[in-house]
């Protein structure tokens, strides 16, 4: 039986690890903090392929998508994941592109079209028409939001299910490297875990985790603010994209926020509270589009670290000159995490190249 070393218990790393121990293989995660205790459960968890380019991302991302929707045949119910669609409209300046990017979507098959105020509001009927006034209002709707502490701990119960082990509070901090094959792994306290294969879903500490064993796929993480307002009285029930600020429903009433312009504003050490003013400006912003919910202050704040490779695009696969190390980096985690896993245990342990990710190999960074 193989021996499978699976690093992070994140979105990723539970995919992979449930399908790795269905496949027959003998697992171990190992996971620095809890289950989901890393990016992945700081997340604002859009389900999607609307702004994926280029096409292979596109499509790659829409099988994610797909792979979501499947899951409910496989476990009966998926109370992680949220279909709904998502509503976007943008300020003047912007909506020719919005026009350009709907039709390239629908040009490639992806659900996209125009809805009018009066659907709008069939929709979503607590959002003020006077927030949207007159611009066109695009309607996606496959698109949806994943609960990713939620979804993650369902992939690693159904992977301890299948025989798997899973290790918290056990941070990764070297790769053991024989030969030119990956051998296991060493933790920060000192233990060693041997394994045929190591497999790599630490995200943004990737790199930390093998250090100087392994190549390191250079990473350009950005930086993600997001405020969680305390149960509102909203019906709001899916994603809504819009100049002012994005949100999307988070469970029990309440609502998560984020807009671009705030994610400059923090950095990862800065003392993150619900009273500090970069969150009461976003609730604010929310406010001019559910006016009906003021008088409103934050109940939380988080700050996230992207993990995104350089290019910008995913990395999955075999790292040059390590044998049996396997890395998955990816922005699109809660995205392409059930696909992603299928995918990359059907190579590990079938031995099969699955062409669809012949554009995000690791390799394009080692030419």
């Amino acid at each position: 039986m193989t021996e499978i070393i699976v690093v992070g218990a994140g979105v990723l790393g539970t995919s992979v690890a449930y399908r790795l121990a269905r496949a027959g293989a003998k697992v171990t995660v190992l996971e620095a903090t809890r289950v989901g205790g890393g990016t992945s459960g700081i997340s604002f968890a859009w389900t999607n392929s609307s702004n994926k380019t280029p096409r292979a991302y596109h499509d790659l991302n829409v099988a994610g998508m797909r792979a979501h929707a499947a899951l409910k045949d496989e476990f009966g119910a998926t109370p992680w994941w949220h279909g709904g669609g998502r509503i976007e409209w943008r300020a003047e300046s912007e909506q020719a592109a919005l026009k350009a990017k709907v039709e390239r979507l629908r040009s490639w098959d992806y659900a996209a079209e125009w809805i009018d105020r009066k659907q709008l509001l069939e929709l979503e009927p607590d959002i003020a028409p006077e927030a949207v006034g007159d611009a066109p209002i695009a309607w996606y709707p496959n698109d949806g939001w994943l609960d990713p502490v939620v979804y993650a701990h369902a992939m690693m119960s159904a992977a301890r299910r299948h025989g798997a082990t899973l290790r918290t509070q056990t941070r990764v901090a070297g790769l053991i490297v024989e030969g030119g094959r990956a051998k296991g792994v060493r933790s920060e306290g000192g233990e060693t875990f041997h394994a045929d294969i190591v497999v790599n879903c630490t995200g943004r500490w990737s790199n930390d985790t093998v250090g100087a064993a392994a190549p390191n796929v250079p990473l350009a993480p950005t930086i993600g603010f997001l405020v969680f307002t305390p149960p509102v009285p909203a019906s709001i029930q899916r994603v809504i994209a819009s100049p002012i600020c994005d949100f999307r429903p988070d469970g029990a009433g309440r609502l998560m926020l984020h807009w671009g312009a705030a994610d400059a504003t923090v950095t990862p050490e800065i003392g993150v509270n619900p009273g500090m003013e970069q969150a009461q400006d976003l609730v604010d912003r929310l406010l001019r589009i559910l006016p009906g919910l003021a008088p409103l202050k934050p109940e939380a704040a988080r700050v996230t670290v992207r993990p995104i490779p350089q290019d910008g695009l995913s990395a999955i696969g075999p790292v040059p000159g390590v044998e049996n190390y396997y890395v998955m980096v990816t922005h699109s985690g809660a995205t392409l995490s059930p696909v992603l896993g299928a995918m990359a245990a059907d190579e590990i342990v079938n031995g099969r190249t699955r062409p669809e990710l012949s554009s995000f190999r690791p390799a394009r960074f080692f030419p």
